[in-house]
């Protein structure tokens, strides 16, 4: 029976801890000292560290992980992050027999250009993306290009329905009033809205969300509902036809929310 933790990091970075309740492999450390404690407290044994991408929240507590625990650390294809030991690329897969997992590797660029997302299927259905899709949002467009970031959306998109999501940081609050500005007829929003209310008032974690909820209420993956064109049509002062037309206006928009 896998565990999946989400330990708190900075503002409202999770770092996931998968485990097993002996051995357990860590999602983007950006910071070591929570972990740490976490490992200790549970008396976990870590055999790996997944990066997803090269921002310093979210491999920064790799080289102090490495000087307690001798382990590999998968990552992207990037020279910035001298940590990672085994680089990764789209169709690799990991397996972690201490803990039975089968891990597959999916580019996902937009956010950054090397980022990449895991996902598995073998007990039921996981994803961790890192920062490119959020609950009810995305990731901001810093290196990579709107196209792009489209497409890898609708490549997570595209997964099962009951696919469990394991966003980075902790932004669905923020998110769902922008999403209820942009779609404001979404009911299935507004109801996902007080949920998500409910939850942060009592301190707790809105992750992980679905593929099927957040095609239902993030307008990120819905550019081709009407209500969503017309908004950001207007928004954006001008017609907008196609789905990545809007989907780039969107964003912008979301950038100055």
């Amino acid at each position: 029976m896998l565990n999946i933790y989400p330990v708190r990091a900075f503002k409202d970075n999770y770092i996931w801890v998968i485990h097993n309740e002996k051995y357990a492999v860590v999602v983007d450390p950006g910071d070591a000292n929570p972990v740490l404690s976490y490992l200790y407290n549970m008396n976990l044994q870590p055999v790996a560290i997944l990066n997803t991408h090269h921002h310093n929240d979210h491999v920064g507590g790799n080289a102090k992980l490495l000087e307690q625990y001798s382990i590999p650390v998968y990552g992207p294809e990037n020279k910035s992050v001298t940590t990672i030991t085994n680089h990764l690329k789209a169709n690799d897969h990991i397996l972690f027999e201490e803990l039975s997992i089968n891990l597959n590797v999916l580019e996902i660029p937009g956010h950054t250009l090397d980022h990449i997302a895991y996902y598995s299927d073998t007990e039921e259905s996981i994803l961790f993306c890192g920062d490119t899709l959020f609950a009810c949002g995305c990731g901001r467009v810093f290196e990579g290009t709107a196209q792009q970031m489209f497409t890898s959306l609708q490549q997570l998109a595209n997964l099962p329905n009951d696919t469990l999501v394991y966003s980075a940081h902790e932004y669905t609050l923020s998110n769902a009033c922008f999403a209820r500005l942009v779609e404001p007829e979404n009911i299935m929003l507004l109801e996902r809205e007080i949920e998500i209310k409910l939850l942060r008032d009592k301190g707790l974690p809105t992750l992980p969300t679905t593929i099927a909820t957040e095609k239902e209420t993030n307008p990120f993956l819905r550019c081709n509902y009407p209500e969503i064109i017309r908004n950001v049509s207007n928004y954006a002062g001008k017609t907008l036809s196609d789905p990545i037309s809007v989907f780039t206006e969107l964003r912008k928009w979301k950038n100055n929310f």
